[in-house]
């Protein structure tokens, strides 16, 4: 091959929060999933963390967009633009480059059309092939569990748009769930709990930092964070405010959306096949995703439904550091890839 036709690959796991580009071996680019555009042309004025800084602080001529809702794309022309800005942050593009492989995960339960946006968004670089693979699958590579095997393994991953409840076995999915709670759910229940009982309005991104800052599962924590002061605006008023809110009051918010999650947990374990069932039974449960860094989940999770639960050491990273090794053997994975 000519010298200046150069190939290569990545690839992309697009959070409905967060965006992360990989090769092969590293971590190419990892920003928020938000695109700022111009209303007058359309042009593109911000993505990933600038846009992020934008949001909820743009004038009329500015839209802040999240084109990702529930874990999938909710906006298609926003989400394949977003996409394109962060592929060319990492890969300049020019007329004697091209693609050699892509591969992108795509939560399981997405319908065929929620896959065909994404493949159509995948499709405007010039590649010589384009895959998918399901999340839950990439998350279990990642985490470093032989996927291959017949010895089933539960894996819970809780996303930004939705928590997948998932066993494993022989590279396939052998029992499913799907709840559409996660941490959108946390930071919304957040949101609308300072509306409903301190008169008080508080951003997206306040409720977000609420959540990251002093969210908790459970209230008694060994390590707890201290309280944080939350500015917004009085209802009553009309004029901004501060309360302090601690990690106690945050759980207690957060109470109902776990319980959701728990009891999908519980279906799943209940229809799950009796080997497969063993198989959980002696070794645990597998959690990650973003939204598992919550405190006090993983000891909730293993109190309520009395199996062990294996937190992964980097949750935000398990999708995308599976499909960076997919990536890297793709002969080896070929079971669990498809165009």
């Amino acid at each position: 091959m000519l010298p200046f036709l150069k190939t290569k690959s990545f690839a992309i796991d697009l959070g409905n929060n967060n965006t992360l580009l990989t090769d092969e071996n590293q971590i190419l680019l990892s920003q928020p999933s938000f695109i700022v555009f111009d209303e007058e042309n359309r042009a593109v004025k911000a993505v990933g963390d600038e846009a992020f800084n934008i949001f909820e602080k743009n004038h009329s001529h500015l839209k802040a967009v999240k084109p990702l809702q529930w874990g999938v794309i909710a906006d298609y022309d926003s989400a394949s633009m977003m996409i394109n800005k962060m592929v060319r942050r990492v890969h300049r593009k020019n007329w004697f480059s091209r693609f050699d492989h892509i591969i992108s995960g795509v939560p399981y339960y997405a319908t065929e059309v929620e896959r065909r946006a994404l493949r159509d968004a995948l499709d405007q670089f010039n590649s010589k092939k384009r895959q998918l693979i399901v999340e839950p699958l990439a998350a279990a590579v990642g985490l470093g569990l032989n996927i291959r095997e017949p010895e089933g393994k539960m894996i819970i991953d809780i996303g930004g748009g939705i928590t997948e409840i998932v066993i494993i076995s022989l590279s396939g999915v052998a029992v499913f769930r799907s709840v559409k709670i996660a941490g959108d759910t946390f930071t919304m229940d957040i949101q609308d709990h300072f509306r409903r009982n301190h008169n008080l309005l508080i951003g997206w991104k306040t409720a977000e930092q609420i959540k990251i800052q002093v969210g908790a599962a459970i209230p008694s924590l060994i390590n707890p964070p201290g309280p944080m002061v939350v500015k917004g605006k009085d209802i009553m008023e009309g004029i901004p405010t501060t309360r302090e809110v601690a990690h106690t009051e945050v759980a207690y918010i957060l109470d109902k959306a776990i319980k959701s999650i728990e009891e999908s947990i519980i279906h799943t374990l209940e229809v799950c096949p009796p080997e497969l069932a063993a198989d959980i039974y002696q070794n645990g449960i597998h959690l990650t995703g973003g939204s598992a860094l919550l405190r006090g989940l993983k000891e909730r999770l293993q109190k309520n439904i009395q199996l062990p639960v294996h937190l992964d050491a980097n949750p935000l990273l398990s999708v995308s550091k599976g499909i960076s090794q997919v990536l890297r053997e793709p002969k080896k994975y070929q079971a669990v890839l498809f165009d």
